[in-house]
């Protein structure tokens, strides 16, 4: 589980003691989440070639925990490996594609909203709940992607929450395949992006929390539109 996971922050049931996670699995998280850090902040430039052998030197560890880091960022679309050229960083997302990806978004996570207000269970409720008053306590967009990461992580994992609430597996599945929030941040953080995050994730919840289907989905629409115009905002500062 990497360090971002925002299952981490999530309260264990009962009062059974936590058994702490095998030494070569802490390694493996820590190397994940380093080279994760220098794709998001272009240390390692998009597009470039990824040195696995370069990167156990500078991380001062063996090939194996950087071999299985690049395939968990293959799997979270940051980097991409092709035959004979081995790993290379993914490009940015051009505004044509960021237009795209929020269409695509907005076809499928108001409805997974409306979705999750009539099916949601209450443990899933709980977790979205918990979520949000997770990320009210986590510094915002701003600076490098170590300082945020932990805001980042659960703002993607809030859309997960709802989309799994809604129980449909196969909505959930091509949501989390867009690997949106990734790539959105990679393009670099938004300075004013957290309080209005926050408070059109909050129209979300107490929508689903109230049952309330048609307004679930008219929340989650609104706030991947005024997502998209902070994007498109982004571009035209460029």
């Amino acid at each position: 589980m990497p360090a971002s996971d925002p299952s981490a922050f999530e309260a264990h049931v009962g009062d059974a003691p936590t058994v702490p996670p095998p030494v070569r699995q802490v390694l493996a998280d820590s190397v994940y989440e380093d080279i994760k850090a220098m794709v998001m902040d272009h240390q390692i430039a998009p597009g470039a070639r990824v040195g696995i052998e370069a990167l156990a030197r500078t991380l001062n560890v063996s090939s194996t925990p950087v071999r299985e880091a690049l395939a968990r960022l293959e799997a979270d679309g940051l980097v991409v490996k092709r035959s004979l050229s081995g790993y290379r960083a993914t490009e940015l997302l051009t505004r044509e594609a960021v237009e795209e990806l929020f269409e695509m978004r907005l076809l499928l996570e108001p409805r997974a909203a409306a979705l999750a207000a009539t099916n949601a269970e209450e443990a899933q409720l709980d977790v979205i709940e918990s979520i949000l008053e997770n990320m009210q306590s986590r510094p915002g967009p701003g600076g490098p992607y170590v300082a945020y990461r932990d805001f980042a992580a659960l703002d993607q994992r809030f859309h997960e929450a709802v989309v799994e609430a809604a129980r449909r597996p196969l909505l959930a599945e091509a949501v989390e395949r867009l690997h949106s929030h990734l790539h959105l941040f990679r393009l670099s953080s938004l300075q004013d992006a957290r309080e209005p995050t926050l408070s059109e994730h909050e129209r979300v919840a107490r929508a689903i929390l109230r049952r309330r289907a048609d307004r679930a989905a008219e929340a989650m629409a609104d706030h991947l539109t005024r997502s998209l115009e902070r994007q498109r905002g982004r571009f035209d500062e460029a």
